[in-house]
């Protein structure tokens, strides 16, 4: 197989139109290559060069070669520090982070240190993201100081380690970049390897049944949220209309709607029924695995510990299945305005200074 080709086949049903906005999942084996990828992409330090891990999921906006692009990242692969509810529930979230779907999976290595163990990442991919995934990967590999970039792709081009055995396996797409995020000489070239490898799939994205659940889910999340700011919405609509009129009324309200129903997007992609179900379930299964251990060792002390120590158990475990939820509320503070600082009196006051003349 010749490296950097892309295919010209038939796209599957799978995949369907392309908006303005590239939506692109950055995936990491481990370290923090995935980060600084992510750092390259938007042209700005997102991530701090000392992360080497994050435990929750993410998603930044910016710009790739004037075009726009939401960047989703989640915990590394690999990471073993992360328990399987915890892991279960961010797949499942940065999936909602991605709806409708990704254009590309962006997988990052550091080309100085990846190994052989780094051929499982395309079983585990197609396990948690579907087994037609890999179509629409592109393995990104990281190197640092001035090498030429054409020197390092001459290099994987030749070579016959296991490297180019893994980037075989995602259709022989790669690219390489460097762990300086101010170095932009290389953003249109990866930009347009994005975009060929999306229009040979015929020009779309990535979706599965899970993507779809992750939809269905978060446009659930959304009617709930504006039903339950239903009052408040109505309430700031009824202030514009005291101040403005004609032309100048719908230009304010549409800015407001608007605000708020990206408020609620967003609100709605990190929090919703699919998310909280997986954390229940993870919650439930610490429980009873913590109780039935605890029962194990009790029944040592006779069937009163058994009791005791299941109870104890129980409650351990489920304190270990329940740590996502810890999750979830940093990632509420961290990207959503305090619930109740009423919205409507910020939006106001910032757009509506002057009463109407």
């Amino acid at each position: 197989m010749v490296l950097l080709s892309f295919s010209n086949s038939t796209a599957p049903p799978c995949f369907t139109g392309s908006p303005t906005e590239l939506r692109l999942m950055v995936v990491g084996s481990n370290g923090p290559t995935q980060f600084l990828l992510t750092n390259a992409i938007l042209g700005r330090e997102v991530f701090s060069k000392d992360i080497s891990s994050i435990s929750d999921s993410r998603k930044n906006t910016g710009e790739l070669a004037g075009r726009r692009v939401a960047v989703i990242n989640g915990p590394n692969i690999y990471d073993k520090d992360i328990s399987r509810p915890k892991r279960k529930m961010e797949l499942r979230r940065q999936k909602c982070l991605c709806i409708p779907g990704p254009h590309a999976f962006l997988i990052a290595f550091d080309m100085e240190t990846i190994s052989p163990n780094e051929m499982r990442a395309p079983k585990l991919m197609r396990e948690r993201f579907g087994r037609h995934c890999l179509r629409h990967c592109i393995i990104l590999l990281a190197y640092e100081g001035n090498v030429e970039a054409a020197t390092l792709e001459n290099r994987v081009q030749k070579t016959d380690w296991h490297l180019r055995e893994l980037i075989e396996k995602y259709g022989g797409r790669f690219h390489v970049f460097s762990k300086n995020w101010r170095d932009r000489s290389r953003d249109r070239e990866l930009l347009q390897k994005i975009e060929r490898m999306t229009a040979s799939l015929g020009g779309g994205f990535f979706s599965s049944r899970t993507f779809q659940k992750a939809e269905d889910c978060v446009k659930k999340e959304e009617k709930r949220l504006r039903k339950q700011r239903a009052a408040e919405i109505k309430k700031a609509w009824t202030e514009m209309e005291k101040q403005y009129i004609a032309e100048e009324l719908y230009q304010q309200q549409d800015a407001y709607t608007t605000s708020v129903g990206a408020e609620i997007r967003a609100k709605a992609e990190m929090d919703n029924g699919w998310v909280r179900t997986s954390l229940a379930r993870g919650l439930g299964t610490g429980f009873v695995v913590g109780a039935v251990v605890g029962a194990l060792f009790g029944a040592i002390e006779g069937p009163g510990g058994m009791v005791l120590y299941g109870i104890i158990g129980g409650a351990v475990g489920g304190s270990a299945g329940g740590t996502a939820q810890v999750a979830i509320k940093h990632m509420e503070d961290r990207t959503a305005p305090p619930a109740r600082l009423n919205f409507n009196s910020i939006f106001i006051n910032r757009f509506f200074a002057g009463p109407r003349q």
